[in-house]
């Protein structure tokens, strides 16, 4: 699977009702997904504490575009396939800007790739992208009351090397972490 995102720094507008978005340089975009048997590396419980693998970072470039090469997300109990990203900036050492989200794929696709193995020998999805509390709940900023997921699907398309997909984000990036 490779999936693209493209960061803007969306600011305020100065009284006018206009503001401005540009490419987002040099911001970090983390990356974080279960493999295909609902496992995230690094989690004593799962017992994959000290294990480092689907976990990784891109520094947007100057058209604020951040491209990742992964695999498609595994399920794991009480959540819908997902995968997580955190977007943050620096000042030097300094982190000046931090933004955690997470994006959703297709109920129809998630349910094609699962039946495949080695997606298969964890079992079919358990849950849908509507039944998931995140999915289907408020943002935690407030600005979206519920079915914030709907705001949060990567559009993906298949074609022979794979699944592809980009997802754009505007971020008011002036708030503080």
């Amino acid at each position: 699977m490779r999936i693209t995102f493209n960061i803007y720094r969306v600011e305020a507008s100065d009284g006018d009702g206009k503001g401005t978005c540009v490419p987002f340089n040099g911001a970090k975009v983390d990356l974080w997904e279960a493999n295909s048997q609902g496992l995230y590396s690094g989690v004593k419980e799962d017992g994959t504490q000290g294990l480092v693998y689907l976990r990784g970072y891109q520094t947007t470039d100057e058209n604020g575009t951040a491209k990742f090469e992964t695999i498609y997300p595994g399920w794991y109990e009480n959540r819908a396939i997902h995968i997580h990203l955190k977007i943050r900036d620096f000042e030097g050492p300094e982190k000046t800007f931090e933004w955690t989200s997470q994006v959703y794929l297709n109920n129809s696709i998630n349910e094609q790739v699962h039946s495949q193995p080695p997606y298969s020998n964890h079992g079919p999805v358990p849950m849908t992208n509507e039944q998931d509390f995140i999915y289907s709940g408020p943002s935690t900023d407030g600005l979206v009351k519920n079915n914030t997921g709907n705001h949060l699907m990567l559009d993906i398309s298949k074609s022979i090397e794979g699944y592809s997909g980009t997802f754009n984000i505007g971020l008011n990036a002036t708030m503080k972490p």
